[in-house]
């Protein structure tokens, strides 16, 4: 614990330093508003890092994103308005206080499922229960839309707005896609952008209960559709064929070649644990 502790604070005052009077220019100028997209960049570094099992690469970008939180705490410092230690005691105190099973007297939770919900609860009566509060407060604008889906769904679901099981789910997405063919034979542009837009949310929905995160699997459904493609590419320049003359069956034969090549784990894939049917995480 000693280790970790001199860890943290010596990059702390390597911070300050950086910051303070002979420090390094780039790093005085910045301020929140220059950090955001900073931030935003070094997490999809570490997401993509964690793809690829390589332990030195994952340390050194956790690293990365453990710095965008210590640069906003200098300047944060530096303006009197917070400092590092009270963002970790802030954040200390609210998982002590949202865990009463683990660190008061309320009796253990069954299931991880049981923990968000509970969690879901004590939050939910921390921020109060006025009229203009909703299940769904606390989702980032911001986030990806296959993501923001996931997360809309979950927190529906832990005030029990949900299916009882997978079936309902696939059911809605079977119903939706009818209704985006009757949307497609109409002609009608926005009502065929609606029914899309129901049916993606469906099968988010469905992944929801099957436990696959959505965002990982349709980027990993694009990484292998582009690998399985530029090897079609590959194949075709090595047999002389220019595949804006092929016909589709020529370009479907190469796709099948490459496919069984290929087989079909050229990705990893991304499970959800159980409890991803009512959330993911606890987030804050």
């Amino acid at each position: 614990m000693a280790e970790e502790l001199n860890g943290m604070r010596r990059l702390v005052e390597v911070m300050r330093r950086l910051r303070g009077p002979g420090g390094c220019p780039w790093d005085r100028e910045q301020t929140l508003q220059t950090l955001k997209p900073c931030l935003l960049e070094e997490t999809y570094e570490l997401l993509d890092v964690m793809d690829k099992g390589d332990t030195s690469l994952h340390v050194e970008e956790l690293g990365d994103v453990l710095l965008q939180v210590v640069f906003q705490c200098a300047i944060g410092e530096e303006d009197g308005r917070f400092t590092f230690d009270e963002v970790a005691t802030v954040l200390a105190d609210k998982l002590i206080r949202r865990h009463p099973h683990v660190f008061g007297d309320v009796a253990a939770a069954d299931s991880a499922g049981d923990a968000l919900r509970n969690w879901e609860a004590i939050k939910q009566g921390e921020k109060g229960k006025g009229a203009s509060r909703s299940a769904l407060d606390g989702v980032p604008a911001a986030l990806p839309a296959l993501l923001k889906a996931q997360r809309v769904q979950a927190k529906a679901s832990r005030v029990g707005f949900d299916w009882k099981d997978a079936s309902g789910a696939i059911e809605k997405v079977h119903e939706e896609l009818g209704e985006l063919s009757e949307a497609v034979a109409s002609g009608d542009a926005a009502q065929i952008t609606d029914e899309t837009g129901d049916v993606l949310f469906a099968v988010v929905n469905y992944c929801r209960f099957i436990h696959v995160d959505a965002e990982s699997a349709l980027a990993g459904a694009t990484q292998k559709f582009a690998v399985r493609f530029r090897e079609v590419e590959r194949l075709a320049r090595e047999r002389g064929m220019e595949m804006r003359n092929c016909t589709l069956a020529e370009l479907d034969a190469l796709w099948d070649e490459v496919k069984q090549k290929k087989g079909a784990a050229d990705i990893p894939v991304c499970r959800l644990p159980k409890s991803a049917q009512t959330g993911m995480s606890a987030p804050p």
